[in-house]
């Protein structure tokens, strides 16, 4: 007996560095006076933090509903099983795509940057927007 499943997508990301001070600092005012004890302002962490926050939600949705989906972070990507027909979307830096395609044999990845201002972007070429999905 065969099944026929609905293609998955698999998209990792990294934490963003407002969620690692989050985490290292416990709550945002401890991470707001470590940054400001080093002459930087939590603003800018904020502004980049919501720019992925948008960039991560216009690449979620635009994957088909019919389409599995699993998310992984990076420190995941060792322990997570990836299958032979998935496609990955890689939201982050150019370092995000060459680490993950580490753990990958024919899988397609689509490297996503979600600040081209930021980033020039020689592995992660394509811009979040929306109907990204029907390219692949």
């Amino acid at each position: 007996m065969t099944t026929s499943l609905p293609p998955r997508l698999v998209v990792v990301h990294r934490e963003t560095d407002l969620e690692l001070l989050l985490q290292r600092h416990g709550t945002r005012g401890q991470a707001e006076f470590w940054l400001k004890s080093r002459g930087r302002d939590i603003a800018e962490v904020d502004a980049r933090h919501a720019a992925f926050e948008a960039a991560w939600q216009t690449v979620l949705s635009g994957i088909p509903t019919s389409w599995r989906q699993a998310r992984v972070k990076r420190q995941d990507f060792d322990r997570f099983l990836f299958e032979p027909g998935d496609t990955v979307i890689a939201v982050g830096q150019d370092g995000l795509v060459a680490n993950v395609a580490k753990y990958l044999e024919d899988q397609i990845i689509v490297g996503i940057n979600p600040a081209p201002t930021e980033y020039e972007g020689v592995l992660v070429r394509h811009a979040p927007r929306l109907g990204l999905m029907a390219a692949v």
